[in-house]
């Protein structure tokens, strides 16, 4: 694939943490919580947000608004200049929550200069991908187990799209297809692309390194392939041990080039990759309830 890559894009993937494996040890990154709202059910997703005593996405302490948002950016860049990146991570999916928006539009007029980061299920992205351009997104990370709909039907039990409910091989077609079609946007726009893939045994082992050649087909910069996390509706599956995600990651690098430093983070992450400073400078604040249908089209 030909390097079309500008000088500019180059510097700041080369500042980016999750991105380059070099920047994780000089650069850092913020996550800031303010979309609680997702329009997908994954059957490995728990969503408990006030629970600082895990460290795994989905999590965080507290969900803010915008505002608080960018008073957090503010006063934690003060005390880390190193942060380079400003990334929204959930605890839902973001472009599913308007508040998205509206803290990148903040934090880009007092931080014109940081690096705006989303990561997505990418239901949406098609669909709000003119505003992400808007708002000066850059990079952009889209979480795709399967394209094989008898994988992702296994690994979703339900998706929100249109003020409808969608289950089973269908709702597996419609979060592809809007998937493969937001990867394509975004690549052809620009962006800076990284796939996240939770490796499940038994599930979507054997599929991932065709997952791989596709996604070198649309021009995706770099791979994250995950463990599971056995929680939720996959509890009793064993998750990969690293020889077995090794494995897999080498049989995907001559495709795709390998993220291989993730650490899982929690939505309100901040600081140097594996050294998550949120918890245990972040007082908690407020309780709240754990959304987990789409606000979207819950009102419909």
């Amino acid at each position: 694939m030909k390097d079309c890559m500008s000088d500019d894009m180059k510097r700041k993937i080369s500042e980016h943490p999750c991105y380059s494996p070099e920047a994780q040890h000089k650069f850092g990154r913020l996550h800031l919580a303010v979309a609680p709202s997702c329009n997908i059910q994954c059957n490995y997703c728990d969503r408990k947000f006030d629970c600082v005593n895990e460290s795994r996405p989905g999590v965080t302490s507290e969900v803010l608004s915008p505002q608080e948002a960018l008073e957090r950016t503010t006063r934690i860049l003060e005390q880390n200049p190193y942060i380079s990146v400003i990334g929204i991570a959930g605890p839902g999916d973001p472009l599913d929550n308007d508040e998205t928006f509206e803290t990148f539009r903040l934090i880009r007029e007092k931080f014109p200069e940081i690096t705006l980061c989303i990561s997505t299920n990418g239901l949406l992205l098609p669909d709000r991908f003119d505003e992400l351009l808007e708002s000066n997104v850059e990079t952009l990370t889209v979480t795709m187990n399967a394209f094989d709909p008898e994988i992702q039907k296994e690994i979703i039990s339900m998706v929100y799209y249109g003020g409808k409910k969608y289950e089973g091989r269908e709702a597996a077609e419609l979060l592809i297809q809007k998937q493969l079609e937001g990867i394509e946007k975004a690549v052809e726009a620009g962006m800076t692309v990284k796939i996240n893939t939770v490796l499940i045994p038994g599930i979507n082992d054997k599929h991932i390194v065709d997952l791989a050649k596709k996604m070198n087909e649309l021009g995706v910069y770099i791979m994250n392939v995950m463990p599971l996390i056995n929680q939720a509706a996959f509890a009793d599956i064993v998750p990969p041990t690293d020889q077995e995600r090794k494995v897999i990651q080498d049989a995907c690098a001559p495709y795709v080039k390998q993220m291989r430093h993730c650490r899982q983070c929690r939505s309100d992450a901040y600081g140097l990759i594996g050294k998550d400073l949120s918890v245990e400078k972040q007082p908690r604040k407020k309780e709240f309830k754990p959304i987990t249908i789409s606000k979207n089209d819950e009102k419909n």
